[in-house]
C-alpha cells in the first residue's frame, strides 16, 4: 500500500496530570509528548511518541525524538516513490536505537492503512474481543495510609487490579499496608530498575503477599542478573525495561530472567515488533500484558488495540481517560466499565477523532513539512 505522505506535521503537546505521578526516579506534573500526524491523498494518520521530557524511563525525550524525526525518519518518507508498513521497518531498522521516535511515524502509518482500508487498527494487528481488561497504576505517595486511601478511591471506581509503584524504603511498608487493607485483591509492584542484587533480601520480603509479579527490579539492560534474582523469589519476575524487540523478550523467558513480559510498542520500536514479542510469549507459554506511558487518548487507543490480542491475559495498564487527564486531544473519553474493562475502539484505523480545539490548546511547538 502506498503511503508515502505530501505533508508531515510534528507538535510538541504539555498535558497537566490530574494528579502528580512519583515513581522511583522522579514525580511528574505534566505530560509532555509527541504527535504525528501524516497527511496524504485523501488521507491521513496520526501517531504518538511516548518518550518524556526527561530522561528517566528511557534515554529518549521529546527533545531527542523531535531531533530523531526531523532528521532522519521523516525525509524518507518524502524521498521514497513509495512507502508502506514493512517498506518504513526496512529503512527504520537502519537507526540505531531511538525506538519510540520510530514507533511513532509506524503508528501513524497503522492508522492511515486503516482509514483506507476502512479497517479497525485492531483487525489489522489480529486482535479480537470487544473490550480489554485494564488495572491502575498507583505511584508513590507520602506516606502508606495516605496510599491505602489513593487505592480505595481507585477500588471504589471499579479497577479489579492495582499496581503500586515501588523504591527502596517505600516497599514493603507500603505493599504490607495495601494488602492487609484489602486482602484479595490482585496486586502487583513496580520498581523501575530501582534495585540491585545485593538487595535481593528486600525483595524476597515482598513474597509473602501474594503479588501477580514484581515488575523490573533491577538494571534497564539486564538479563543475567534478573535471572539470578527470579531463582531466588517465589513471585513471578516481569521485564519492562530491558525488553527492546522481540529477541530480548525470547532470550529473557530462555535464560528464565522473568516469567512474564510487559509489552509496550513505544519501547519495542512499533506495533510490529510488539505483535512480534507477543508471539514470543504466546509460543513459550509466558503471559503479556500492555503497560502504559501515561499517553493521550492516541496512543492509548493503540495500546488497547494491541492488548486485544490473545496472548495478553493479564490486565494492561490502560486506565480511563479521566485517570490522568481532565481533558484530552481526542472527543472520545475512555470509560472504566464496571467488570474493569475498557472498550476497543472499532472505526477505522486508531477509531479516535482529534479535538483540534484542545490539541492547539495544549501544544508548545508545532512544524509541519512537505514534499
Amino acid at each position: 500500500m502506498n503511503l508515502r505522505p505530501e505533508a508531515v506535521e510534528l507538535r510538541l503537546v504539555e498535558m497537566p496530570l490530574r494528579s502528580p505521578f512519583e515513581t522511583s526516579f522522579g514525580v511528574e506534573h505534566h505530560r509532555q509528548c509527541v504527535l504525528v500526524r501524516l497527511r496524504g491523498d485523501g488521507w491521513e494518520g496520526w501517531g504518538e511518541c511516548v518518550a518524556g521530557s526527561s530522561p528517566g524511563y528511557s534515554y529518549e525525550t521529546t527533545s531527542t525524538a523531535w531531533h530523531i524525526l526531523v532528521d532522519f525518519l521523516l525525509p524518507p518518507l518524502f524521498r521514497e516513490p513509495r512507502i508502506g508498513i514493512e517498506r518504513y521497518r526496512a529503512r527504520d531498522i537502519g537507526i540505531r536505537g531511538h525506538p519510540m521516535a520510530r514507533a511513532a511515524v509506524e503508528m501513524a502509518l497503522w492508522d492511515a492503512e486503516g482509514h483506507i482500508e476502512g479497517k479497525s487498527l485492531q483487525a489489522l494487528v489480529g486482535g479480537s474481543g470487544a473490550r480489554v481488561s485494564v488495572g491502575v497504576s498507583v505511584g508513590i505517595q507520602a506516606n502508606p495510609e495516605t496510599l491505602v486511601e489513593v487505592v480505595a478511591r481507585y477500588v471504589d471506581e471499579g479497577y479489579r487490579r492495582v499496581k503500586l509503584k515501588i523504591k527502596p524504603g517505600r516497599d514493603r511498608g507500603d505493599v504490607q499496608a495495601v494488602r492487609r487493607a484489602f486482602p484479595d485483591l490482585p496486586l502487583q509492584v513496580d520498581a523501575n530498575s530501582a534495585y540491585r542484587l545485593e538487595e535481593a533480601a528486600t525483595l524476597q520480603a515482598l513474597d509473602e503477599f501474594g503479588l501477580l509479579m514484581i515488575e523490573q527490579p533491577l538494571d534497564d539492560d539486564d538479563l543475567v542478573d534478573h535471572s539470578r534474582l527470579q531463582r531466588m523469589l517465589k513471585t513471578p519476575l516481569c521485564l519492562d525495561e530491558s525488553l527492546l524487540s522481540a529477541r530480548h523478550a525470547r532470550h529473557a523467558l530462555e535464560i528464565g530472567a522473568c516469567r512474564i513480559l510487559n509489552l509496550k510498542a513505544g519501547r519495542l520500536g512499533g506495533l510490529s515488533e510488539a505483535v512480534a514479542a507477543h508471539d514470543v510469549g504466546l509460543a513459550l507459554g509466558a503471559p503479556v500484558w500492555c503497560g502504559g506511558m501515561l499517553e493521550t487518548g492516541i496512543g492509548r487507543a493503540s495500546n488497547l488495540a494491541l492488548a486485544s490480542l490473545p496472548g495478553f491475559t493479564l490486565p494492561a495498564d490502560l486506565s480511563a481517560t479521566d485517570r490522568y487527564y481532565e481533558r484530552d486531544v481526542i472527543r472520545q473519553r475512555f470509560v472504566l466499565n464496571p467488570d474493569s474493562t475498557i472498550d476497543v475502539p472499532t472505526e477505522p484505523g486508531l477509531g479516535v477523532d482529534v479535538d483540534f480545539g484542545e490539541l492547539d490548546r495544549v501544544t508548545v511547538k508545532k512544524e509541519v513539512f512537505s514534499s
